[in-house]
Parts: structure tokens; C-alpha cells; sequence
């Protein structure tokens, strides 16, 4: 960075002074929210809040402070994620730790919590519980905002990645919320007692195509755990995988949601339509691009 190099080593930095500086080099760099990337850049290496950074803007930086606040953002000018260099995002109003062993929740996935939301309080309010399984919790942002935001759910998450979990459990322990995190391969077979166990099936899978995923921005494709991400050669592959299994889960009159790509809408209602699915519900996202399909399973148990 060119303001911050060798021939100005000797320079007192005041805490406006790197921002401003900071925030017209990610600009330059093209970097979306520059200033915002450089206030929460400088606010983790000094441990203070961004309205600190204002409130305290003519406080010159210390050398060892200056120094940390060059390496994070060494990182972040590598396209390193800010919310894996800072540890922390927030999902649904709610602060969540993140590291590279998860996906970084992102905005469009709230509406897929928002429509599992509506559907329990609506078909579910008069029950004592609502039994909700979560595949691929990764972060555990997921279940962790279904916990908080629906009284008589009872959670249960299941992920392929240990270390994912670790992080999950950690934040479900942050909310106060009781979620039952298992380490399991959702496309493998399922033991007895989740079988026809659940009124509800969320899911937000890895559904990117090869050639979406070649495309993808360095943030996403050189950081984010690739089983999260990629979805095959078509991005259907974990769809059509699951769904002979999805039934073996659903009690009669159950539903599942999922999220979807933006061109996946007739490719998964197909699948699911084969299956035995029915009512079959796809919701837009702000943009206006398909994103959640809603479907119901009305078989009795075999």
C-alpha cells in the first residue's frame, strides 16, 4: 500500500487520517464499501467499536498498532473475506463467528429462514413442538435464527465437516439456544430414529455449477470450503442425491424448504414432482430472482 510504505515509516497516523487514507485505496482497488472495509478493518485491530474510531478520530496509532492493522489488511487486499479476517458476520440481526471451515451466511439465505419462519408460526403455532431438521448447517446461522425466532421448535443440524460443527455449537452456546449438532453425510443412509422423524427439512445446499463456480469472484472461489459451494457439473447433483432420501425424514404432511439457484427452479421442481412431492412453491428473492422452493410431502409411512 503505497501510503502506508517504507518512505512514511515515520509517520504518525491519527485514526482518521488511516481511514480516509485506507478507504480511496480499496476504493482505487475496486473494492465494494471501501470505507465501510476500512472501518471495520481498523476497528478489530484496535478493539474498539466503528463510532469509537470517529469519536476518537485524532488519536494517533502506536507502531505495534499500526503494524496489525497493515497485516489484516495485506489480507483483505488478497481478497482474503473481511468477515473470515475479522471472525465474525451477522445473519438475520445476529452476530455470527465464521472461519474458513464455513460459509459466509449471506443475505438472500434470510429469506429461507423468513419462509420457514412464517409456515411454523402459521401451521405450527397451536402444536407443543415442531421437530426441524437443518442439512448442512455449516455456520449454524440457520437453525441458530429458526431457534430464536420460533418458541416450540426443536432443532436438530447435521453437517459433513467436524470443524464446521465446532464453529456451530460455539454460536449456538453465544445464543443461548439448544440445537442437536450431529456430524453426518447427508446423502449416505440415515439411522432409525430420524426416519419419518420431522415436520420441517431446511436446507441451504451447495447448488453452483462448474462453470458458475470457475466464474466465481476470488472472495468466494480462493477462501469459502468448495463442498459448500459446488453442486456438480449442473449444480442439481445434490438435489437429485436427496431426494429419494428427503421422504425417509418427513412425517405425513411435512414440508421442506430449500435454497435454489436462480435457473434451478423447473429443474428442482421436476426432481421433487418425480418424487412425490406436491404444492410445490417457488419464492423470489428482492432481486427478483428465484430462490426458495417450498414443497409438501403428504405420503402416509410406509
Amino acid at each position: 500500500m503505497t501510503a502506508l510504505s517504507s518512505e512514511k515509516k515515520q509517520k504518525k497516523w491519527t485514526l482518521i487520517e488511516l481511514l480516509n487514507v485506507t478507504a480511496d485505496y480499496l476504493a482505487e482497488k475496486d473494492f465494494e464499501d471501501a470505507r465501510l472495509n476500512a472501518e471495520r478493518l481498523l476497528a478489530h485491530a484496535l478493539g474498539m467499536s466503528r463510532i469509537e474510531l470517529y469519536t476518537n478520530y485524532d488519536r494517533p496509532l502506536t507502531s505495534d498498532e499500526l503494524a496489525g492493522f497493515k497485516a489484516l489488511l495485506k489480507r483483505r487486499i488478497a481478497r482474503e473475506p473481511l468477515q473470515y479476517i475479522i471472525g465474525e458476520t451477522e445473519f438475520f440481526s445476529l452476530p455470527f463467528k465464521v472461519s474458513p471451515a464455513v460459509l459466509i451466511p449471506r443475505p438472500e439465505t434470510e429469506l429461507l429462514v423468513e419462509q420457514v419462519v412464517t409456515h411454523c408460526r402459521n401451521s405450527h403455532s397451536d402444536e407443543d413442538e415442531i421437530q426441524i431438521l437443518e442439512i448442512g448447517t455449516g455456520s449454524g446461522c440457520i437453525a441458530i435464527a429458526l431457534a430464536k425466532n420460533i418458541a416450540n421448535a426443536v432443532l436438530t443440524a447435521v453437517d459433513v465437516s467436524h470443524e464446521a460443527l465446532t464453529i456451530a455449537k460455539g454460536n449456538a452456546q453465544a445464543h443461548e439456544v439448544d440445537v442437536a449438532f450431529h456430524e453426518r453425510d447427508a446423502l449416505k443412509p440415515w439411522p432409525p430414529e430420524y426416519l419419518n422423524m420431522f415436520d420441517v427439512v431446511v436446507c441451504n445446499p451447495p447448488y453452483v455449477s462448474f462453470s458458475e463456480y470457475e466464474s466465481l469472484p476470488p472472495e468466494i472461489k480462493n477462501y469459502e470450503p468448495k463442498v459448500g459451494l459446488l453442486g456438480g457439473n449442473d449444480g442439481l447433483e445434490f438435489f437429485r442425491k436427496f431426494s429419494n432420501i428427503l421422504p425417509t425424514l418427513l412425517k405425513p404432511n411435512a414440508y421442506a424448504f430449500f435454497e435454489i439457484g436462480e435457473r434451478q427452479a423447473a429443474s428442482v421442481r421436476n426432481i421433487y414432482s418425480d418424487t412425490g412431492f406436491s404444492g410445490i412453491l417457488i419464492v423470489d428473492d428482492l432481486a427478483g430472482k428465484n430462490r426458495i422452493v417450498k414443497m409438501h410431502w403428504n405420503r402416509s409411512k410406509e
